[in-house]
């Protein structure tokens, strides 16, 4: 983040038109200019600072925007448009983001029409994770695929969809909310109030309170010693460091976490019958090498119509931190009028 590619523009010598990707999320502001090919040419990034109000947050925005096309050696006048990456559930032909939990009091905030009349170009407003997917599809490890199921697990379990080349929204802008799959009768209970979500069964979230709870019922564990479960919660890189320890809670219930969401892919593409899956976020990154072979082994078992592994990739995500920026960016670009893109 922040580096300059080899090949940046300079100011007045652009060959393409260069769109801005954010990602707005509950702790930080991402920011980046990005080319047509998917190239970042600068960045900025700043901390969200939600609970200082929506105004103050959206002013949080605006000058990280300005920081990332400063840092481009660019000035506004030479960005086309700015996609944005929002948390919660977004209307993109409208620009706004209708709620939002992981930020305060974000209920139907325009936030698409407040920042264009500041900006005074298109802006186009999308989930986040719509937007990682679409990063991935673009320009990430999905790139050739028309046909795509992402799912992200970190702190709950987002997904997004692409069918026949297209981000599929859905009737109601809710398509994908896979983390509420239910997948356990009368499971654990989830974040949204039901049992047995996914989210409830697999996300870092679920993977923490399960190895809580069998440390509290007595089994040992090398977390105690990595992480002072008084005061810290157990990060996706104390996971990854308790796997490569060979710590038997934290590998027992992190393969089990990863044969439900293998089970939950098969359903996934027994429904949608996409050409790959793309697995991301950071509990993907930091655990994938226990993770990923038990999700593909057990994805494959529970396939209504048997497909070779070659035929149905299940793949590991490739922007990392970048994802959601470079999704909004490129589907900011998709969405500018043809004349505009080339």
């Amino acid at each position: 983040m922040g580096k300059k590619s080899k090949n940046e523009p300079k100011s007045g010598q652009l060959a393409a038109p260069v769109v801005l990707g954010i990602d707005l999320g509950g702790t930080k502001i991402l920011a980046s200019a990005v080319d047509r090919q998917g190239r970042i040419i600068g960045s900025a990034k700043r901390k969200t600072r939600s609970e200082r109000g929506v105004d103050a947050t959206i002013e949080r925005i605006l000058k990280t925007a300005y920081d990332a096309v400063d840092d481009a050696n660019l000035d506004m006048d030479q960005i086309s448009a700015v996609g944005i990456g929002a948390p919660g559930v977004a209307d993109y032909d409208a620009g706004v983001v209708e709620f939002a939990p992981n930020l305060s009091n974000w209920v139907n905030v325009p936030l698409g029409p407040t920042l264009k009349k500041a900006l005074g170009i298109p802006v186009f407003v999308e989930n986040d994770v719509n937007a990682g997917t679409y990063g991935e599809y673009t320009v990430g490890a999905a790139r050739g695929y028309q046909s795509v199921l992402g799912v992200f697990p970190g702190t709950g379990i987002g997904g997004g969809i692409i069918l026949g080349g297209k981000l599929w929204r859905g009737a109601r802008n809710a398509a994908a909310e896979i983390g509420h799959f239910v997948v356990m009768i009368d499971g654990p209970v989830c974040g949204c109030g039901r049992r047995g979500c996914i989210e409830a069964v697999a996300s870092r979230t679920a993977i923490e309170r399960d190895i809580l709870g069998e440390i509290r019922g007595g089994r040992p564990s090398i977390v105690t010693d990595l992480v002072n479960l008084d005061k810290d919660r157990i990060t996706s890189g104390t996971l990854a460091e308790a796997l490569a320890k060979g710590d038997p809670l934290v590998t027992d219930v992190i393969e089990r976490a990863a044969y439900h969401l293998g089970v939950f892919t098969a359903g996934m593409v027994n429904t949608l019958d996409t050409e790959c899956v793309v697995y991301g976020g950071g509990l993907i990154e930091a655990c994938a090498d226990v993770m990923l072979p038990i999700i593909r082994e057990a994805t494959y078992r529970y396939l209504i119509r048997p497909v070779e592994p070659e035929h149905l990739p299940i793949i590991e995500a490739a922007l990392g931190d970048d994802a959601v920026l470079l999704g909004a960016a490129m589907l900011a670009s998709a969405s500018l009028p043809h004349k505009q893109r080339t």
